[in-house]
C-alpha cells in the first residue's frame, strides 16, 4: 500500500478540527482534516430538538465569521450551529475528508514521522492534531440494572418529550443539559424529578450584560485552572426560552421535584444524598459571588451599567427542599425514563503514542504533548476555562498552528 504524505494530519471535523485547520491555512502548513461522520455531528445528532448554544451568537463563534441567521444577541439553534461550520468549512476551503475513521496513529520505524492508518488508506505525518474534542462517549453510572420497566438514556439520545414514553422522568443531573431538558419536560405536562448535584450557577445577564460578558472583563475566561476542589463542579446556564438565568427553585415552584445526589439503588428504588439544600445553597453563593464581582468591576471602571436590584432576590426554599425525598420507587411513582446528563469520558485508543500519563489521561502543556509532534486540541481547561467553547478553541487552535509552523521551519 503507497502511503501519502501530509505534513499535519487533524483528525475530528468539529469546531476544534475546523478552527485548527483554519490557523494551518494562514501558516501554508499542508494538512488534512479527517472526520468519521458529518461536519459538526455531535451538533447533528447528539442534541436535542429544541437545544440552543448557551452563549449569544456575538460570543459562541470564531472571531474570523458570525452568524448569518441570527442576530448578535440571539442564542442560535443547534441548526444555525451545524449550518455555521457547514459555511466555514466553504469559504476556508477546509481540507475536510468525512466518512473516514482514524483506526491508529503510530510512530514510524525511525521515529521520524507518524502512521495515520485510516479507512482511506495510511498516511505519514510529521505532526497529528487530536481534535475530538471534549464529548467523546457518553458516560452513564452503573447503578440501575436493566429492567423491561424502565429505559435509560444519556442526555445525548434525548430528543424532545414526545420521543420518550408515557410516564414520569428522573433526570440526573443538573447541569446546563440536566436543568434545560427537566424543564422542558415539565412545560410538556410530565412529572419529573432532577436529580441535584454540586454546581456553579450564574446569572445569565447582569447589569445589561450577558454572563459571558462579565466571563470576559473579570478574567475568568483565561483562567488556566478551575479551583482546587471544584475541578468537575458543573455550570448550570442556559440559553433557553431567549436566555435566563437556571433557577432550581422557580423549577419546583412549577412543579419539578428537586432531589440530591443520585447515590445507589436497591429493591426497585433509588436513594438519594441528603445534600440537596446544600447543593443549591452553594450554587446560590457562586451566583451572588459573581454578582459583587460585577458590582466591583462596575465601580472601579465607572462604568454607567444600571443597578439590578432584583437579580439579588433569593426564592423561599420549596418543600422538597426543606423537607428530602431521599429515596424513589421508581416502578410505584410512574418513572418509566431515567436521563442520565451525566457527562461523557474520553477515548484516545486509536492514538497509539507516549503522549499519555500514568492515568492514561493526555500529557500535556496547553496541548502540546510530551510526543514531540502530538498535539491535544477541545479538551476542557486545555490552556484556559475557554478552552471548550468555539470562541476559546480557536483561540487555542491559532498557539498551536504557531507551534506546528515552527516545527516545520526547523526541519526544513
Amino acid at each position: 500500500m503507497t502511503e501519502k504524505y501530509v505534513n499535519t494530519v487533524v483528525v475530528g471535523g468539529g469546531q476544534a478540527g475546523l478552527a485548527m485547520s483554519e490557523h494551518l491555512t494562514n501558516h501554508n502548513v499542508s494538512h488534512v482534516v479527517f472526520e468519521r461522520d458529518r461536519i459538526a455531528e455531535r451538533w447533528r445528532v447528539d442534541r436535542w430538538d429544541s437545544l440552543v448554544a448557551n452563549g449569544p451568537a456575538w460570543h459562541d463563534r470564531f472571531p474570523s465569521k458570525e452568524f448569518a441567521d441570527c442576530g448578535p444577541d440571539e442564542f442560535p439553534t443547534k441548526h444555525s450551529v451545524v449550518s455555521y461550520f457547514e459555511e466555514f468549512v466553504t469559504e476556508k476551503k477546509v481540507p475536510i475528508h468525512c466518512g473516514v475513521t482514524v483506526l491508529s496513529v503510530t510512530k514510524t520505524h525511525d521515529g521520524e514521522s507518524f502512521r495515520v492508518t485510516t479507512t482511506d488508506g495510511e498516511f505519514l505525518s510529521s505532526n497529528v492534531v487530536a481534535a475530538t474534542g471534549a464529548f467523546q462517549n457518553p458516560s452513564i453510572p452503573p447503578l440501575v440494572p436493566e429492567q423491561s420497566e424502565i429505559s435509560q438514556i444519556h442526555s445525548t439520545e434525548y430528543r424532545s418529550p414526545s420521543s420518550l414514553a408515557e410516564g414520569a422522568v428522573l433526570v440526573v443531573g443538573a447541569g446546563s443539559s440536566g436543568s434545560q431538558i427537566a424543564e422542558e419536560l415539565c412545560a410538556n405536562g410530565r412529572k419529573v424529578y432532577l436529580s441535584v448535584g454540586a454546581h456553579d450557577r450564574p446569572p445569565r445577564q447582569y447589569r445589561g450584560k450577558d454572563f459571558v460578558w462579565w466571563l470576559g472583563v473579570l478574567g475568568k475566561w483565561e483562567m488556566k485552572s478551575p479551583p482546587v476542589g471544584a475541578e468537575h463542579v458543573t455550570i448550570a446556564v442556559s440559553g433557553a426560552n431567549g436566555g435566563r438565568t437556571v433557577d432550581f427553585r422557580r423549577f419546583a415552584n412549577d412543579g419539578i421535584t428537586l432531589v440530591g445526589m443520585t447515590q445507589s439503588f436497591e429493591n426497585g428504588s433509588l436513594k438519594f444524598a441528603s445534600d440537596l439544600a446544600k447543593n443549591i445553597r452553594q450554587g446560590d453563593a457562586n451566583y451572588l459571588s459573581v454578582l459583587d464581582e460585577a458590582d466591583a468591576y462596575v465601580e472601579s471602571e465607572g462604568l454607567d451599567l444600571p443597578l439590578d436590584a432584583a437579580a439579588r432576590k433569593i426564592g423561599t426554599d420549596p418543600d422538597c427542599m426543606t423537607t428530602p425525598l431521599l429515596h424513589l420507587d421508581l416502578v410505584k411513582e410512574g418513572v418509566t425514563t431515567i436521563i442520565w446528563a451525566t457527562g461523557f469520558t474520553q477515548n484516545f485508543d486509536w492514538l497509539k503514542v507516549d503522549a499519555f500519563d500514568d492515568a492514561g489521561k493526555p500529557d500535556h502543556i496547553n496541548g502540546v504533548s510530551k510526543e514531540p509532534g502530538i498535539y491535544f486540541l477541545g479538551l476542557p481547561w486545555l490552556s484556559m476555562r475557554g478552552s471548550s467553547f468555539i470562541w476559546g478553541v480557536w483561540v487555542d487552535a491559532k498557539n498551536l498552528a504557531s507551534h506546528i509552523a515552527k516545527r516545520v521551519t526547523s526541519c526544513d
